[in-house]
């Protein structure tokens, strides 16, 4: 269980200008293998409250608790999946995927085996020496996935992940990823700006004000799972549209109330 504990953030404010808050007073309890998904306008700290809870950007007030332990800085526990793919260029997929494990200390044959299953894992299977630069934008996300999941992390910490990819790669790895998280369940926190991404991931949704950032609703998805066979089907439902007019409707206001 993650438990965040009245956070706040600041970023220092250019020249003479006073601080900027990114977050404010954020309480937040995530419970153990769920799949959470964040939304809110642009601007509103998503991306600065999952890389405090990643232990990589230290925060002002508050506290994060994972399993009743504080979050002091980045953890083998807790694996962040970047937009940008943040891979190595000059090394191949497998090198890539077997990086974690590597730095852990695991033995050359080891590591490289448990690489090779995850990469069959998420279908890229024949794919193992090739550099970066030579595939296309999902498989690099992919790749990217597969290293993430190489330390066999409780926490699974996502940046917009498939925000970059057109909109049938998308849908693919969305799939992808809840087949993944249906066999193998974890903790997953996933940041995105799509209302019908967070909704059809999401056990619950947390739905963040404009900056400074806080929690402003939590959404329970009554979607049933496993989903991962039914995305299209679900997208269909009175449920699922009921739920996205609600997430418009607020976001909407928060755009108005900062025009």
């Amino acid at each position: 269980m993650i438990e965040i504990k009245g956070l706040n953030k600041y970023f220092p404010g250019r020249g003479r200008s006073e601080p900027v808050q990114a977050l404010r007073d954020v309480d937040l309890t995530i419970r153990d293998n769920e799949f959470l998904t964040i939304l809110g306008p642009s601007g509103c700290g998503k991306t600065t409250l999952l890389r405090n809870i990643a232990g990589l950007v230290p925060w002002d007030t508050g506290e994060i608790l994972v399993d009743s332990q504080p979050v002091r800085g980045p953890s083998p526990e807790r694996a962040m999946v970047f937009q940008n793919f943040a891979l190595l260029p000059w090394s191949t997929v497998l090198a890539n995927v077997a990086i974690g494990l590597e730095i852990r200390g695991e033995p050359r044959g080891p590591r490289e085996a448990k690489a090779r299953e995850l990469i069959e894992r998420v279908g890229l299977s024949g794919f193992e020496d090739r550099l970066p630069g030579e595939l296309s934008g999902g498989m690099q996300q992919r790749v990217g996935l597969a290293r993430a999941l190489a330390v066999d992390p409780s926490v699974l910490l996502m940046d917009e992940p498939f925000g970059a990819l057109d909109e049938q790669t998308r849908r693919l790895l969305q799939e992808e990823l809840l087949r993944i998280w249906e066999q193998t369940p974890k903790t997953v926190v996933f940041i995105t700006h799509s209302m019908e991404e967070a909704v059809l991931l999401g056990d619950r949704i947390v739905l963040m004000s404009a900056r400074p950032g806080q929690v402003d609703d939590i959404i329970e998805v009554p979607l049933a799972r496993p989903r991962s066979q039914h995305i299209n089907e679900l997208g269909e439902s009175p449920e699922f549209a009921s739920i996205t007019t609600h997430l418009w409707t607020r976001l909407r206001s928060m755009q108005v109330l900062n025009t």
